[in-house]
């Protein structure tokens, strides 16, 4: 009798009732459909993410093409009339030349012509003044090739070699760039140090 309740406590101990197994089933299904749900939540979540930053993408987009495009008409805006200003500036200069080529038909008095001439060309320079554009200095100054195109070269020893001696055509910086060198002509010496000037 002992050996028969000992055998069967040992069974008892190695099988596992059904009871105990259903609920360990249970538990474990209970667990997976709890992480199957969370899953499907966290998709369900950066779906939703992924489709905000795309509709602000989108949004973006349209908003930078708009800022470009009115950019765009602003600049064809400017340049269609950035020079409005010195065109009103000219207009002077055109009505004094006016005036004079009537003057010269009228009148064949040279002087009243030329003084007429001049007028214009001192408001040209007036206008030039006005917007930062300067003559280049060339007369008698040391031939520079940042500044002056030499045309040709004229042999004397009055001045140092390599010095402007003529102006053919006045030279204009705007600012401080440079928008027509002057063309120049630039001396050469002789080879002859008697025609060179004494120095004091």
């Amino acid at each position: 009798m002992v050996l028969k309740e000992k055998s069967r406590g040992e069974t008892n101990k190695k099988d596992p009732s059904p009871l105990k197994e259903t609920e360990s089933a249970v538990e474990e299904k209970d667990t997976d459909g709890l992480d199957s749900t969370s899953r499907e939540t966290d998709i369900a979540s950066l779906e939703a993410a992924l489709e905000a930053e795309k509709d602000r993408f989108i949004r973006l987009s349209a908003e930078f093409d708009n800022y470009r495009k009115r950019k765009q008409r602003e600049i064809d805006e400017f340049k269609k009339f950035a020079n409005e200003m010195v065109f009103k500036q000219f207009l002077p200069v055109v009505d004094n030349l006016e005036r004079a080529m009537a003057s010269a038909e009228n009148n064949q008095d040279i002087e009243t012509l030329l003084k007429g001439v001049k007028l214009t060309h001192k408001e040209i320079l007036k206008v030039f003044q006005d917007f930062n554009v300067k003559p280049v200095q060339a007369e008698n100054q040391l031939f520079d090739p940042s500044f002056h195109q030499a045309v040709t070269q004229k042999e004397t020893n009055e001045v140092p070699e390599n010095t402007v001696t003529d102006v053919l055509q006045t030279g204009y910086l705007l600012h401080d760039r440079l928008i027509r060198p002057a063309m120049v002509v630039v001396s050469k010496s002789t080879g002859n140090d008697t025609d060179k000037p004494e120095e004091k």
